[in-house]
Formats: C-alpha cells, sequence, structure tokens
C-alpha cells in the first residue's frame, strides 16, 4: 500500500521567515522520519507530500495514493486543520484522523464546548469573547482563565492568562485579541489536577490507551501548563502515568474525555486534555483529534511510552482504525453499486 504524508514542516516555516511561536504547532523534521520508518516497519511504502500547497501541486499533477497519513494542521485560519481532509475528500482519497467537519469544530475552543456541554459531556462555564463589548456577559466569577479560541501547543497560555479580578477581564481580553487576532474563550479557572489522556479508534470501537497528569516542576511557569512549559517540557514537567482502577478521579477523567472523543466524531486517534475544579472533578478543557506525534515530544506517544507501548504500535493501531473505516467504506459503496445496478 502506498501511503502519502501530509504536513507542515517546522522548518520550511522558519526557514519564510515566521516566528518560532507562529511556527510552533508545525512539525519537526524528525518526527516525519520517525513516522516513515514506523510505516515502513509495518511494511507501508511513504510518499512524502508536506503541506496543502504541495498536495494540491501534486494531485493537479496526477498523483494518487491508497492512503494519506495526515498530520498537516494548517496556515491560515479557524478550519485550517480541516483543508487537507477537505481536498483529499474532493478526490476520493482517503485519510487517517478526522474529517473536515470535525477538525474545524474542535480547533474552535468555544463551538466544542457549545457542543459537548448540549450532550451533557462535563466542562466548565465559558464565555466566547470577540468584541470588546462581550465581556459585560461573563457571568461567572473570578480567577477566570483566558486563551485563544484557535491555537494549540499551548499558544497564548502563560501565567498572565489567569485573571484574578473582574476589573482586569477586559484589558487582558483586549491583549490576546490584538496579539492572536481571534476571539478569545473565558473559563473558571480550574484549580485542580490536569489530565491527558490518549484515545485511539473510532466510534464504538474507540477506547482508552491511558492517561497522564501533568505535574510542573520548580522552574516551570506556575499554575498553568503553558506554550513555554510545553515548548521546554523536558525540563519543566512531569508526566506521570495514572490508572482508573488505582484512582477514581482517574476513572472519571477517562470517561469524560472518551464520551468527548465520541460525541465529536472523533478517528482513528488522538487525545482529550481535563482539569479537575475545586471539588476535585474533572471537567473537559479541549481535544486534539489531530495530536503530535514526535516520538519523545508529544504527548499522546508520551502516554505510550509511559504504558509501554512501542511508537510503532501507535501507528500500527492508528492505521487498524483508518483501514477499518476504509473497509467499512469500500464495502457499503459496493453493496450500493450493485443495487443501483441491479434495479435498472
Amino acid at each position: 500500500m502506498r501511503v502519502g504524508l501530509t504536513y507542515d514542516l517546522r522548518s520550511d516555516y522558519l526557514k519564510a521567515g515566521f516566528s518560532e511561536e507562529e511556527s510552533a504547532e508545525f512539525d519537526r523534521d524528525d518526527t516525519i522520519v520517525a513516522l516513515e520508518k514506523a510505516l515502513a516497519a509495518l511494511g507501508y511504502t511513504t510518499d512524502r507530500i508536506g503541506h496543502a500547497r504541495h498536495l494540491i501541486q501534486r494531485l493537479a499533477a496526477g498523483d494518487r495514493w491508497d492512503l494519506v497519513f495526515n498530520i498537516a494542521e494548517g496556515l491560515y485560519g479557524i478550519g485550517r486543520e480541516a483543508q487537507v481532509p477537505a481536498i483529499l475528500d474532493v478526490y476520493d482519497i482517503p485519510y487517517t484522523f478526522s474529517d473536515p467537519l470535525v477538525m474545524a469544530l474542535t480547533l474552535h475552543k468555544g463551538m466544542t464546548k457549545h457542543v459537548l456541554r448540549d450532550a451533557k459531556v462535563p466542562t466548565s462555564d465559558f464565555t466566547v469573547v470577540a468584541v470588546a463589548e462581550d465581556v459585560r456577559s461573563v457571568d461567572f466569577d473570578p480567577p477566570y482563565f483566558l486563551k485563544p479560541i484557535a491555537e494549540g501547543t499551548g499558544k497564548g497560555v502563560s501565567p498572565e492568562s489567569i485573571v484574578h479580578r473582574r476589573d482586569d477581564l477586559g484589558a487582558a481580553c483586549r491583549n490576546l485579541m490584538v496579539a492572536f487576532q481571534q476571539p478569545v474563550l473565558v473559563e473558571p479557572f480550574l484549580p485542580g489536577r490536569e489530565f491527558t489522556t490518549g484515545i485511539v479508534g473510532t466510534g464504538a470501537d474507540a477506547q482508552v490507551l491511558g492517561t497522564i497528569e501533568v505535574h510542573l516542576l520548580k522552574n516551570a511557569e506556575p499554575n498553568v501548563y503553558s506554550y513555554k512549559n510545553k515548548e521546554n517540557c523536558e525540563e519543566l514537567v512531569s508526566y506521570r502515568l495514572v490508572r482508573p482502577q488505582d484512582d477514581a478521579v482517574v476513572k472519571e477523567a477517562e470517561k469524560v474525555a472518551l464520551d468527548a472523543w465520541r460525541v465529536l466524531g472523533c478517528r482513528d486517534g488522538g487525545r482529550a486534555d481535563l482539569r479537575c475544579d475545586e471539588a476535585g472533578h474533572p471537567l473537559f478543557m479541549e481535544v486534539n483529534p489531530l495530536a503530535g506525534l514526535h516520538p519523545e515530544h508529544s504527548d499522546l506517544p508520551i502516554v505510550c511510552t509511559h504504558l509501554g507501548i512501542a511508537y510503532v504500535q501507535l501507528i500500527e493501531r492508528i492505521m487498524a482504525s483508518a483501514l477499518k473505516r476504509i473497509r467499512r467504506r469500500k464495502t457499503a459503496g459496493q453493496s450500493t453499486r450493485n443495487a443501483n445496478c441491479c434495479s435498472s
């Protein structure tokens, strides 16, 4: 099977003049190398495609693949993670991970929380501040926690994200809106434990891989899993494997994570982030259906490392989920074609 690889390479964007923060969500060169090696070990032939514009060029030239392993984040717009899946859908080329609807929805943290709140998945109060006047609609008490509505890798998250006084909320929101040119999500600050739960599979087949608890070390930025702490996690963060059979809070967190994954329609593999309120109850914060896949640096492989799951096994499970979906689609399509043929 010929597998194309779509991705945004951090080094390419740095060479083009983008800053470290602007390119923070994009993949390192060694991530692509590791992914190629894992797929080769599983018997697949790989072909590097690159970002969305490269994909368009290759498709226009007539290139096709049996499947595309897609980890492209996209550059512009709130729907940027949906761009490569949408292009592949136009050409009816199957791919790993979620479809355009899910990718666009889940990058918008406010829309995601609206959907999950309606589905009764535990999540905190929130307000989306798109213009200065929206601050008036925040109807819960401080302290508040602020972050851009559609960023990853902790971008825009720092100790300043915690706002202790209502009088300071407007200025803090304006600062983030100016810096990132997008609305701001305002939530109550959750003071409790923080978890990252790894998930593989799709729909009823989805299952929790495991959960790590995030512990900030002495020299880390305090109280927040911030951009700085994530980018320098080897020195600033300790990840500890926690198990549901040993800890009722972890069991509850994994149920919330899996419920959110299924409600949102996420596919193949990713992670959910949760944090506990003052009563110790885990609440959904956000989901990443296009989780980083650096073998040592990214949260999902970190979860696997703690569980003794090799990187190649993680990629195998992601591929197995995608291939199962593709086989089902082919079977359904064949049945439809046969029915149409017979009816004519």
